[in-house]
């Protein structure tokens, strides 16, 4: 990001990179961008996702712990990492999702949904 600027010559310009070169046969990868209406605290961010149902945080870049969609194969957990502040907007977050597309898709996604009508607001 800031070489880009220096390149630029434009210090103010707002940016944000995630970079990632992954061959995979399957899943699929994706990274967020999520602008807040308030601030907030990365650490309940963190917090959250942890102890959302199906979402499994892996997020240790200093010992190579992160999502990959070789490690999210035949899952049907959502895998969270990368997890941190986007300087390049107010109140910005980013992060990376990495699922298996043909186990959690869908029709994974319609019957948690309906599970979750029946259990929780029928």
């Amino acid at each position: 990001m800031n070489e880009t600027r220096k390149i630029l010559r434009a210090p103010q310009i707002a940016i944000t990179a995630t970079v990632c070169r992954v061959p995979v046969t399957g899943g699929h990868s994706e990274a967020v961008n999520v602008e807040f209406n308030k601030p907030y605290e990365l650490d309940e961010v963190r917090r959250l996702l942890e102890n959302y149902p199906g979402v499994v945080v892996q997020d240790d870049p200093a010992h190579n712990v992160y999502p990959m969609a070789i490690n999210a194969y035949d899952k049907d957990e959502v895998f969270v990492g990368r997890i941190r502040r986007d300087f390049s907007i107010e109140n910005g977050l980013n992060f990376w999702v990495v699922s298996d597309n043909i186990r959690k898709g869908a029709a994974t996604n319609a019957v948690q949904i309906a599970k979750y009508v029946i259990e929780h607001i029928l």
